[in-house]
């Protein structure tokens, strides 16, 4: 049976609290949080400070998670190969879903359209690959905002962007929604960005299970949604499926 480390399991319960909140959080915050000491987190909290997992709010006291663990953390995902192994599936979600495809990535603070497939009928569309998508209001972003924390810090102190009348901009709703997204697995928008327009969507993870991009549809609210403006279920599974797919693309869920 494998040893467990105790500090290193509180160690890394600090980093996953601190993940998830976009303003600088106080030691008796943490201490609350973890059911530890005060004394004890803040042994922990210093040294993970040291390593330079954790930056310390000037101002505040607070602590956030650090520049250090952002740049560990990070990868360059290649563009190129996110298409390569994204296309078969995402051809095959277009074409059951009936609805346009999309994958992708975290970009300078914003979501990065790598690659997009036509709704399957004769409408005019827009080739987006390569276009940029806030964060908060869409599907694909509300993902890589749920499991990545460079996401989260990149939405910054100030005000969230109102698109639309059901455009989430309220912090703490936000944050319970992508509380959510982690439980269900996938993420909804329903009208945030444009009218009359939902998108859902899925992470795609890489070998060791962290979320490298997201994969998701666009469409009409009534075709993804029902008369309550629910997203359908079968969809959302399609779209979670999907998602899977694509991940074992890059060895997730893989017995080496």
């Amino acid at each position: 049976m494998a040893t467990r480390v105790q500090s290193v399991e509180r160690a890394a319960a600090i980093l996953q609290v601190l993940a998830v909140e976009d303003a600088p959080t106080s030691l008796g915050q943490l201490a609350v949080a973890l059911g530890l000491a005060k004394a004890t987190t803040h042994g922990l909290v210093q040294t993970l400070r040291d390593v330079g997992f954790v930056d310390q709010d000037p101002e505040s006291g607070g602590y956030l998670i650090g520049a250090g663990l952002l740049e560990l953390g990070s990868r360059n995902v290649d563009l190129n190969e996110v298409r390569s192994r994204a296309l078969n599936w995402t051809d095959a979600l277009a074409a059951r879903s009936a609805q346009a495809a999309h994958v992708a990535v975290f970009d300078s603070g914003e979501v990065l359209i790598a690659h997009h497939v036509f709704r399957p009928d004769a409408s005019v569309q827009q080739v987006q690959t390569g276009s940029t998508h806030p964060l908060h209001a869409t599907a694909l972003g509300k993902v890589l905002l749920a499991y990545d924390p460079r996401a989260v810090r990149a939405l910054g102190a100030g005000p969230l962007e109102s698109f639309t009348y059901r455009t989430v901009t309220d912090r703490s709703r936000l944050l319970r929604e992508l509380a959510d997204v982690r439980d269900l697995g996938w993420a909804a928008a329903v009208e945030e960005r444009h009218p009359d327009q939902a998108g859902l969507a899925a992470p795609v993870r890489d070998r060791s299970g962290q979320v490298i991009a997201a994969v998701g549809i666009k469409g009409p609210v009534d075709a993804l949604c029902d008369a309550r403006h629910r997203p359908r279920t079968a969809l959302a599974t399609l779209v979670v499926q999907t998602g899977r797919s694509i991940s074992r693309e890059f060895g997730h869920g893989r017995v080496p």
